[in-house]
């Protein structure tokens, strides 16, 4: 089987529809036809030919799990919840037909690629996730240690992370805790169902009974 055309894609530039014995096989990234050495007229066998197609599932699904870090950072927990997602099986309704189809998931194989791949260029680094999540989670509402160790366990984070990133963090409750009375002190008429709302969010009561007492002086 050969190879007959590279086209790029309308849609993506970036890929390349890659063409056997004139019809379309797969796609590829520009860097991967580049790596790959593939080359219009060039021969190849059925079992090159699916490992190729390998390579394509590897390249879209590294796209998108990148795009996915990208827009914040993200937990392994979290990376790999997304990847596990991507080896589903799923269905659709075709366009031509209205037939509902069934498309298969990607190989767990290419999805630990994919994760591995991540880690490697620094796309998933869980001390730099919880740097990012105790800094910057609720910067302008408030959070309470306790509560944003909570949300670091729930991302699977491991304790020691978590330990030393909230030791090694400038934010503290009392300063938290004001943000969070100064946004939603108005909401509540009864002081003590404020309080317990207070408490709910990772507040202890003497931090609690301490803030509310700088309020009304």
């Amino acid at each position: 089987m050969k190879v007959t055309a590279l086209t790029s894609q309308q849609k993506d530039p970036n890929r390349v529809n890659v063409m056997v014995d004139g019809t379309y096989r797969f796609s590829l990234d520009v860097y991967q036809v580049a790596d790959l050495g593939i080359r219009v007229g060039r021969d190849y066998s059925d079992a090159e030919l699916v490992a190729l197609e390998t390579e394509s599932q590897f390249g879209k699904l590294y796209a998108r799990s990148l795009e996915y870090c990208l827009i914040r950072p993200r937990s392994s927990r979290e990376v790999r919840d997304y990847l596990y997602r991507k080896t589903l099986a799923k269905r659709y309704k075709s366009r031509r037909t209205g037939e509902i189809l069934e498309r298969q998931g990607v190989s767990a194989g290419v999805t630990e690629r994919v994760f591995d791949r991540l880690t490697e260029k620094g796309y998933v680094n869980d001390e730099a996730f919880a740097r990012f999540w105790v800094e910057y989670r609720n910067v302008r509402k408030g959070s309470s240690m306790r509560k944003l160790e909570a949300e670091l366990m729930a991302k699977g984070v491991d304790r020691s992370i978590i330990e030393n990133q909230l030791s090694t963090s400038n934010r503290s409750d009392a300063d938290e805790l004001r943000k969070v009375i100064a946004k939603k002190r108005e909401r509540y008429a009864d002081e003590q169902k404020f309080m317990r709302y207070l408490a709910s969010q990772g507040f202890s009561y003497d931090d609690i009974k301490n803030a509310l007492s700088e309020r009304s002086d």
